[in-house]
């Protein structure tokens, strides 16, 4: 399997959001600065539990995926990267979302309740204005995808696009917990999530700026090497 660096598109609050400091506080880890995050302590669950619930999103760091993880076209630079990065920023609008901590499958997420078509148009953009700096999918990667028994028009996604569960399959999520098999398990975490998140999601979050990750190797966790803002609401057109 390739080694090189992996880049992705992801959705982050700013780093000192208190969603943002309670997501990355949840995960033990800051994607902005990749340290370790002591949590606060729970009744009922220890550290060692949370880091066993919380071992794939916690290799991700906080983030809600816009375009999905990519090797670097052999054409194109990371500096190159950051600054359309940044071009792309400029473009876009803010809007308001509200979230709540729901199921999805076997897993938990911060999820929209509102302003779905507006997330929607959002990774749209981000797919297919980045898509240029995406290399080709390796023989190993389209063979790991594939045995997700993927539709044939996923299929045909993934091969265009680089990542199959995007437009008609696209379900905007911030992940808070790895597969959990134990529906019991999934249920308590649950209610502790929704009262953790609850001071931090009574109010609605501007989307506002989207991350470049990077991940080093594929054993390396993803961190952030730039957040670029969307112009405030005052900067754009009526």
């Amino acid at each position: 399997m390739s080694q090189s660096a992996r880049y992705a598109i992801y959705y982050t609050p700013a780093e000192d959001h208190p969603i943002c400091l309670l997501g990355s506080e949840w995960l033990g880890r800051s994607a902005f600065t990749g340290d370790k995050i002591r949590r606060r302590e729970f009744d009922d669950i220890n550290d060692d539990d949370i880091d066993r619930l919380t071992s794939s999103p916690s290799h991700y760091g906080f983030h809600a995926t816009m375009k999905a993880p990519f090797e670097l076209h052999a054409d194109r630079t990371e500096a190159e990267l950051v600054k359309h990065l940044h071009n792309f920023a400029r473009k876009q609008p803010v809007f308001d979302v509200n979230l709540s901590v729901k199921t999805l499958g076997q897993f938990l997420a911060l999820r929209l309740t509102n302003n779905f078509e507006a997330m929607r148009q959002l990774h749209e953009a981000c797919v297919k204005d980045f898509d240029h700096f995406r290399a080709e999918l390796s023989p190993d990667d389209i063979e790991r995808r594939r045995r997700a028994n993927l539709s044939p028009e996923q299929d045909a996604r993934m091969l265009e696009w680089g990542y199959p569960y995007i437009f008609d399959d696209f379900r905007w999520h911030m992940t808070l917990s790895s597969r959990i098999v134990s529906e019991g398990t999934r249920d308590r975490l649950h209610g502790l999530l929704q009262n953790y998140f609850r001071p931090a999601s009574m109010s609605p979050l501007r989307v506002d700026g989207i991350a470049v990750y990077r991940q080093v190797d594929r054993r390396a966790p993803f961190n952030i090497i730039a957040r670029a803002s969307f112009p405030a609401l005052a900067d754009q057109p009526v």
